[in-house]
């Protein structure tokens, strides 16, 4: 906006300036060229009187020098009643223009070299007519033009300068309110909540950021609203969750006893995370930094430890592969155990019981590949199961399995897609981009290695 109205003021500043400054400039030439020629007439005036008492060449030589335009005057008298022709002063102008000027009786100019000359007709007492000859040079007819058009010409400069100044200047009080308004945006976008536009420019950009500010300020009240809700929701399950942990203590010692223990400890540990961070005032918006995250190898280990027990009684083969080595990831541990225990979940829930299923994990330069698949019938429409992972939820599922394992992906500029897995069943793929490089295109196997040792579970 502002670059555009600086160019057209710059065009209508230059137009006017064009239109006014070349008009003035022809005017200020042709009333140098008259005057020239008006000096010129004063001159051939000025021995008028002289030639009308007499024609001796003596004494109008002395008129001419007396004038002082002896050097670009000249007198014609022709011959008349026996006298002879007078002719005083350097001729310039051709015999045919003066003869013409002779016979019409009036005053007429004529180009010559170096200039121009005006021819006079003076009427003689014998009733001949003579012709003065008055030299006007180039120089004269052109002299204070070129300094005249110079002073146009900067007047002009200086116009389309101070407009395209006082332009700029519009276009920076304009500009600079919008520029706010965006900038505000992307902060609100980016989840700074505190992000508000001065109330300040023109009325509409004054209006604009009135609504800004007000929407902002519902955004706040709603994200604090669901805060509440969210932890007041979650308060209510410490009900159950007491009454589980009780009946669990009491089952006796065994492996099913610890089991359902373990995942008892594991839930509360869950609904009380989810409290604390629906009752923090500030969403967590910033980037990992560098050494933030968990090692992938050591969770999908761990997790896998929690499902082998369940594993083992309905009768799943389980392999694990890749785990044997570190592998950083940007992601919180918690976030990542609770992506793979959706997915495990879905396996358990989905598949009939002796279903195998494997944990893959691919460790590479720019991402790190974490494979869940199994041996069941499979997802028949995958992009189906990734809108209900959205949210929609049928079939008696919430639909937050998938949405959690979509999320922890796009946190990191990766993805997640479901295909066919190598036992013949569902393969879910969770691309996580290391390093906060841009997403890479799915499906894009880049530089990851695959790590062909495994450890398998029984």
């Amino acid at each position: 906006m502002r670059w555009a109205l600086v160019r057209v003021c710059l065009a209508v500043t230059t137009m006017v300036v064009v239109a006014f400054a070349v008009p003035l400039g022809l005017v200020i030439k042709e009333m140098a060229r008259d005057r020239a020629f008006s000096n010129a007439e004063r001159e051939a005036a000025a021995i008028v009187p002289a030639l009308s008492i007499t024609t001796d060449r003596d004494q109008l030589e002395r008129v001419v020098a007396s004038a002082g335009s002896d050097a670009g005057m000249a007198v014609h008298i022709p011959e008349v009643d026996g006298q002879t022709a007078v002719d005083l002063g350097r001729q310039r102008a051709a015999d045919g223009d003066i003869t013409t000027v002779r016979k019409l009786g009036r005053a007429s100019t004529a180009e010559v070299p170096g200039g121009s000359t005006l021819l006079q007709p003076v009427a003689l007492s014998s009733g001949a007519m003579a012709v003065v000859e008055v030299y006007v040079p180039e120089s004269e007819v052109s002299n204070g033009v070129g300094t005249a058009w110079a002073v146009l010409a900067a007047v002009g400069v200086a116009l389309v300068v101070g407009s395209v100044a006082v332009a700029d200047r519009l276009g920076v009080r304009m500009v600079q309110p919008a520029q706010r308004l965006v900038e505000s945006a992307h902060e609100l976008g980016e989840g700074k909540l505190g992000a508000r536009v001065p109330e300040e420019g023109p009325t509409e950009l004054r209006l604009a950021a009135v609504a800004f500010n007000s929407m902002a300020d519902q955004v706040v009240q709603l994200l604090a609203n669901e805060r509440e809700l969210a932890a007041d929701l979650s308060h209510r399950l410490r009900t159950p969750l007491t009454v589980l942990r009780l009946n669990a203590a009491s089952l006796g010692d065994g492996p099913a006893a610890e089991q359902t223990r373990a995942a008892v400890a594991q839930l509360e540990r869950e609904v009380d995370t989810i409290i604390r961070t629906a009752r923090e005032a500030k969403p967590q918006t910033a980037a990992a930094g560098p050494g933030a995250g968990c090692d992938a190898g050591e969770v999908v280990r761990e997790r896998m430890a929690f499902w082998s027990a369940l594993a083992e009684d309905e009768g799943r083969k389980v392999r694990v592969a890749g785990v044997d080595r570190p592998v950083r990831i940007p992601v919180a541990r918690a976030d990542l155990a609770a992506a793979l225990d959706a997915l495990l979940g879905n396996v358990f829930r989905h598949t009939p019981e002796g279903t195998a299923f494997a944990v893959d994990v691919h460790n590479g330069e720019d991402a790190v590949i974490v494979l869940v698949s199994d041996a069941g019938p499979g997802i028949r429409d995958p992009e189906a199961a990734m809108a209900r992972g959205r949210g929609s939820g049928s079939d008696g599922s919430t639909g937050l399995g998938l949405d959690i394992v979509r999320r922890l992906a796009e946190s990191t500029g990766g993805d997640v897609r479901i295909g066919s897995s190598v036992l013949g069943g569902t393969e879910v793929r969770i691309w996580i981009q290391l390093d906060g490089r841009e997403p890479v295109r799915r499906g894009h196997r880049g530089s990851v290695r695959r790590r062909r040792r495994g450890v398998g579970v029984h």
